[in-house]
C-alpha cells in the first residue's frame, strides 16, 4: 500500500513513507490543535512556514502534499484554491 507506479509500464515508483490521506489527517489534525479552521495557506506556508516548523508534515514534498490536501477535499474539511501567486487551501 505504500509504493505506487508512476508510470503505465511500471518502471519508476514512489515509496510513501505515509499514505496521502495519513498525511491529510496530520494537516488537519494541526489546523484544528490551532484553531485555524476558515484559514487560508499557500503550500508553501504549510510545507516550509515557521508556523509549521515542528510538525511531521514540515518539510513534506508539494506534490505529496497537494495529493494529502486533495484527501482532505474529498472529506470535505478543505477547500484546494488558486492564488495570485500559485495554488492554496483554505480549511
Amino acid at each position: 500500500g505504500n509504493l505506487e507506479w508512476l508510470d503505465k509500464n511500471k518502471t519508476s515508483f514512489l515509496i510513501m513513507w505515509r499514505r496521502p490521506e495519513e498525511w491529510g489527517k496530520l494537516i488537519y489534525q494541526w489546523v484544528l490543535k490551532n484553531g485555524l479552521t476558515n484559514s487560508v495557506f499557500t503550500l508553501y506556508e504549510l510545507a516550509s512556514g515557521d508556523d509549521t516548523e515542528n510538525e511531521e508534515f514540515h518539510g513534506l514534498d508539494e506534490t505529496m502534499l497537494l495529493r494529502a490536501l486533495q484527501a482532505l477535499q474529498q472529506e470535505h474539511k478543505a477547500e484546494i484554491i488558486t492564488l495570485d501567486d500559485g495554488r492554496g487551501v483554505k480549511f
